[in-house]
């Protein structure tokens, strides 16, 4: 059994990661700042442990890292999970407001939660930091350059945490989801519509045509990575991007 931290777990991605944690006996905890999803999944898992903090808040932060190492005396896993798709538009219509927010959660958020994990695990020597960036970290994107910008980010902190981290026998390694089905990428897909002036339709067919399965991904698919890295099949897999796509090509086919 491992004690697995998740931040943005009470949806989504994050919400499929705690589900398969859970279901494979794992000790598991979550952090959102959505009270209606908490309260949900209180409602329909009430053995997962929810904490409602913000993750760019630094001091809400490491009050659940305070919390959890007394309460579980050690963490084996963290995903560093969070974030947000944030404004979609030519570079001269985006506000300097809208991209502090969406590097404020997607970056500021990966840098604290790992800060945090960092700690405990070099205390125990021992630990896996599970960081999720997107195949937008990997290509250029655009209309979206606040978030490409901040999932590249995430790459470049894996990579230099991987290094800094090894000789305590920790592992970090960045997952990089493709189209994720869902709400989220259905809010996504309008935004970029409407950025782009097209059909929405068309944005969705472009998402698949730039994929070599021409295929979306599920939630699960990402979750299904994390629980094997978590693995034996994964005790030596660290400083990797791992893309969970189907073969991106380009996101600007």
């Amino acid at each position: 059994m491992q004690n697995v931290l998740i931040t943005a777990g009470a949806t989504g991605i994050g919400l499929a990661m705690a589900k398969s944690f859970l279901a494979r006996g794992d000790q598991v905890a979550i952090v959102d700042v959505d009270k209606q999803a908490i309260k949900k999944l209180q409602s329909d898992l009430p053995d997962i442990t929810c904490f409602e903090a913000d993750v760019t808040n630094e001091s809400q932060i490491q009050a659940v890292f305070d919390d959890l190492t007394t309460r579980w005396n050690s963490l084996d896993v963290v995903c560093a999970n969070a974030g947000t798709a944030g404004p979609a538009g030519a570079i001269e219509d985006i506000s300097l407001s809208d991209w502090k927010s969406c590097l404020a959660v997607n970056l500021d958020g990966t840098f604290l939660t790992a800060q945090g994990a960092a700690k405990q695990f070099k205390k125990q020597n021992s630990g896996l930091l599970i960081m999720t960036s997107s195949t937008a970290g990997l290509f250029g994107y655009p209309y979206r350059s606040p978030y490409a910008t901040a999932k590249w980010g995430i790459i470049g902190l894996m990579k230099t945490l991987a290094m800094e981290l090894g000789e305590h026998n920790v592992r970090v390694n960045a997952l990089c989801p493709g189209a994720v089905e869902g709400e989220r990428m259905d809010r996504v897909i309008a935004k970029e519509a409407k950025a782009r002036e097209i059909d929405e339709q068309a944005v969705r067919e472009m998402y698949v045509k730039g994929v070599s399965m021409k295929t979306w991904v599920k939630a699960q698919d990402i979750a299904n990575m994390a629980l094997f890295l978590s693995s034996d099949g994964g005790n030596k897999i660290s400083g990797q991007s791992l893309s969970i796509d189907g073969h991106t090509e380009t996101l600007n086919p």
